[in-house]
């Protein structure tokens, strides 16, 4: 008998699985921060172009 369980494929898969998942998560943060940068740094529109309201 091997001394590696059954399920090392599975753990593996296990594994890579939460990679993604956690590189998913981080690039989803950058483009949340670079975007939030962007927006910080547009300055809002002047009153004369500003629409109506009532």
């Amino acid at each position: 008998m091997s001394d590696e369980p059954e399920n090392s494929l599975a753990s593996k898969a296990a594994v890579i699985a939460g990679a993604a998942i956690g590189s998913a998560a981080i690039a989803a943060a950058l483009l949340f921060v670079k975007r939030r940068k962007a927006r910080a740094n547009e300055k809002p529109p002047h009153p004369e172009q500003a629409p109506e309201t009532d």
